[in-house]
């Protein structure tokens, strides 16, 4: 691991303390996935079923000095056919959760987010939450969304942000503060962003976002510094310490994390939330340090999945505001699939 990712180690540990879990890798072959995998088998924090063209995925097992278990292997046709399959795995139980390896994100997500056998549940948005570990800050930070819904509305920043609530409360905060991101911290009608911050305020006071103290509009500097929250008089339980930083719209949120990742150094795991098993989404350049942290949040989610089932009841989601279509919200890569399903 990393020595830039001190505080996503200590997720690490947790996860591997807990019984191994199952990852489906769609299209496994590619080094610094299989490398990851070696790993996080050898600590014991997962069993990897590995899809796709198995020649490949062998030859680079040897490349890694890694006899890998022939059994793990499951020969697929095309990226397409890998995505599909390992989806039908985690349907069947046969699964946990899903690893994306060497293909592009819009042809899993097509199969994840297919209407008929895919992975979405029933009044959920599906979201990601980037979780940035920078050398030096005292917290991992949160950041969503960043990665699949493109220009969110009210509503469904709600629920991207009670997303993210729910992942910080499996990872151990009880009551993590959320800064809505904007250029700036006072509201103003010509900035859409400050007045989205506002309500999203409010909606978390009355109850339709919880379990999360959420305070915004913020600008970047005074929702990470105290110092710059002083020097700007701004008084909030939420300024200077935000474990979530809700950002206005994917580009902000991309950039955001690829910049603390290429220029602080950070270490991100990113993983895929309101479906009904994790999806671990890792660009193709991304280090094994981010690889392996993103493989222990993942677990962490199966395994408090796996804990609350029995007991879950359903509820009624709170959330209320002016309706968007969520083909709206998505990566233009994937909006075809997001069609299809509204059909």
């Amino acid at each position: 691991m990393s020595p830039n990712s001190e505080k996503l180690q200590h997720l690490i540990e947790r996860a591997c303390a807990l019984t191994p879990v199952r990852v489906a890798v769609v299209d496994a072959a590619q080094s610094v996935v299989l490398e990851t995998l070696r790993d996080a088998v050898t600590l014991g924090l997962v069993e990897p079923r590995l899809l796709g063209e198995p020649d490949a995925i062998l030859a680079l097992c040897r490349d890694l000095g890694w006899d890998v278990d022939p059994a793990w292997i499951i020969p697929t046709t095309s990226d397409a056919d890998a995505a599909a399959r390992a989806v039908a795995m985690v349907r069947r139980g046969e699964a946990d959760f899903l690893m994306k390896g060497n293909l592009h994100t819009d042809v899993l997500l097509r199969a994840v987010l297919d209407k008929d056998s895919g992975l979405r549940l029933p009044g959920r948005r599906v979201s990601h939450v980037f979780l940035v570990d920078v050398p030096g800050h005292d917290r991992l930070i949160g950041i969503t969304d960043a990665a699949i819904n493109i220009a969110p509305d009210l509503t469904a920043k709600a629920e991207i942000c009670q997303n993210a609530v729910d992942l910080f409360h499996i990872l151990g905060s009880a009551e993590p503060n959320v800064a809505v991101l904007s250029a700036v911290e006072t509201v103003a009608s010509s900035i859409a962003s400050t007045l989205d911050a506002a309500c999203l305020t409010l909606m978390a006071r009355r109850g339709q976002i919880t379990g999360a103290h959420v305070d915004g509009p913020l600008a970047f500097d005074n929702a990470i510094s105290a110092l710059a929250a002083k020097e700007k008089g701004i008084l909030s339980d939420v300024a200077g310490q935000a474990d979530i930083l809700l950002v206005p719209d994917l580009v902000s949120g991309n950039i955001l994390a690829k910049a603390l990742e290429y220029l602080g150094r950070a270490v991100a795991a990113g993983v895929a939330v309101g479906l009904s098993a994790p999806v671990v989404l890792t660009s193709r350049s991304d280090p094994a340090s981010a690889r392996m942290a993103s493989l222990a949040v993942a677990a962490l989610m199966h395994h408090q999945a796996r804990s609350d089932n029995a007991r879950q009841e359903p509820q009624e989601n709170s959330v209320a505001a002016a309706p968007q279509a969520e083909q709206s919200c998505c990566p233009l890569s994937v909006t075809a699939a997001f069609r299809e399903a509204a059909e």
